[in-house]
Formats: C-alpha cells, sequence, structure tokens
C-alpha cells in the first residue's frame, strides 16, 4: 500500500480563492479527475461554497490529518491477519470540495480515496476505512479465486447491493466494537436510520425490487445508494442496509468465502432476484 497524501500541500499553502483550488487540483491530477469525475461537481459555483466552507473545518481536517494514517495502517493490519490480504494499491488523502467522504476508483483492484474534509471522529474514520478496504480485499479474494471480471454486471444495483453487503460485513468484522449504526452511517447519527431499517425490512425489500422493475438505474442508484435520496422512506442509502441483509443470508447458506466470492456463480443474479421477491 502505498498513501499519496495530498493534504499538506492544501493546509501549508491555502488561500481562499478559485485560483489556489484549481493549482491545488492541477497538482495532483488523476487523483482530481476520479474525483470530479463521478464523486463531486467541478464547478465555479461549488468551488466558492467550498471557500465559504472550508474555515468550519480546518480544525478537524487537522486533527483527522494526525490520526488517519495510523488508523488506516492498523485496519490493513486487521485484514492482513484476518484474510491474508496484501493492498497493491495507492490510498489517496485528499481535501475536497464537500463530494463524496470516501470512495474506491474504477478498477478491479480499486485505489482508494477518503476525502478529510467530510469526517470528524476518529471512530467514523474507523468504519469507512474498513469498509472502502472490504471493497478491495472482496475483489482481490475473488480475484484470487478466479472470478472472471468481464462477466460481472458493474451497473446493475443487484451488484451493487452485493458489493455494499460484503464491504459492510468486512468492517464489522475487521473493526469490531463499534456502534452498529455507524457501520452504515459512519457518523454518531446513525441510530434513527438503523432503527427504521431494522423495523421495516420486508417493506424496505418490496419497495427496492418494486423500484428495480420500473426505474433506470441511475435513479435507483439516487434513491437508494446515494446519501441524496430517500424519497421513499424518508431515509437514504438504505440499499446498504439491504446488502448486508443479503450478504449475512449469504453467509448462513455457504459460508463466508463461498459468500464473498458468490459472482462467479452461475444465476449469481437470479439468486439476487429470488431474495428479493422472498
Amino acid at each position: 500500500m502505498r498513501i499519496i497524501d495530498t493534504v499538506p500541500y492544501f493546509l501549508e499553502n491555502y488561500q481562499p480563492s478559485i485560483i489556489f483550488l484549481r493549482s491545488y487540483y492541477m497538482k495532483f491530477p488523476e487523483i482530481f479527475r476520479e474525483y470530479f469525475l463521478y464523486h463531486c461537481k467541478d464547478s465555479e459555483e461549488r468551488h466558492i461554497q467550498s471557500i465559504t466552507r472550508y474555515p468550519q473545518v480546518f480544525t478537524s481536517i487537522h486533527l483527522i490529518h494526525n490520526e488517519i494514517v495510523t488508523i488506516i495502517k492498523e485496519v490493513e493490519h486487521n485484514y492482513l491477519s484476518m484474510y491474508q490480504v496484501d493492498f497493491p494499491i495507492d490510498v489517496n488523502l485528499i481535501v475536497g470540495g464537500f463530494g463524496s467522504n470516501a470512495y474506491t476508483h474504477k478498477q478491479i483492484i480499486p485505489n482508494v480515496t477518503f476525502a478529510l474534509e467530510k469526517f470528524s471522529e476518529s471512530s467514523h474514520l474507523q468504519a469507512i476505512i474498513a469498509h472502502e478496504l472490504g471493497h478491495v480485499t472482496h475483489n482481490i479474494i475473488s480475484d484470487k479465486a478466479g472470478n472472471d471480471w468481464s462477466k460481472v454486471d458493474w451497473n446493475s444495483p443487484l451488484t451493487w447491493l452485493f458489493q455494499e453487503g460484503a464491504a459492510t460485513h468486512f468492517s464489522r468484522i475487521t473493526s469490531p466494537g463499534l456502534s452498529s449504526s455507524i457501520y452504515f452511517s459512519y457518523d454518531d447519527n446513525g441510530d434513527e436510520w438503523l432503527g427504521f431499517a431494522s423495523s421495516n425490512k420486508e417493506e424496505i425489500q418490496f419497495e427496492f425490487a418494486k423500484d428495480l422493475a420500473e426505474c433506470t438505474q441511475q435513479e435507483i442508484f439516487r434513491e437508494w445508494f446515494s446519501i441524496n435520496g430517500g424519497k421513499t422512506f424518508g431515509f437514504p442509502r438504505l440499499a446498504y442496509f439491504l446488502g448486508d441483509m443479503l450478504f449475512q443470508e449469504k453467509v448462513l447458506q455457504v459460508g463466508e468465502m463461498n459468500a464473498i466470492t458468490a459472482w462467479k456463480d452461475h444465476g449469481f443474479k437470479d439468486s439476487i432476484s429470488t431474495w428479493l421477491d422472498y
């Protein structure tokens, strides 16, 4: 694992101007190309909004920056000892424009980026670092098991459910002892979300299956996987709860390692569709 830390450049050279922000992005072009392509708008309006918000988070950026590498190394060690995986990846630390807080890049064995302006507590970091490295671990183990990546339907919400369920499982195993809701919300405000999801499992499952039949992939992503969704029940990202339900049932049925590599099985997507229809 190689950690590419862009944060010192930001903190040491910061000026409240779009010119400075552009110079920062150009200093690390590949990292920010991915960020602005998929995870944050690259517009003058967005950058002006960011400039007005940065003073409120400078202190937390410094604090998180002082802790995050140590936590990444701890989580990396846990994955190595529990799953015997090494991470041949780049982990990028950035100050973004208040878009995604963390994400894997679009690669088979993906790099990972963490945007420090979006974090405030080390316990939140523990959960989300474990989650994102869980995605990487999922692909590494599947690759070693001979998964044919050309056959994976990356644009299917069924695949997304499986991926998020696996990453949530990995995060719970490698970073135990956190509040149950933090594995989904990555903050201290997820208890109500988890309480609602736990009390309305069948209704959530039914509505997701209904949208799967009636809505576009983009609409499903926004409503069920994005922090900007949640019109159906008033809570966003409920697909993460469904994905965890799905994956835990897979583990009970076939064991952990077979559940991890299930996307190489014949009829993988059909089995998820059957599960959704219960």
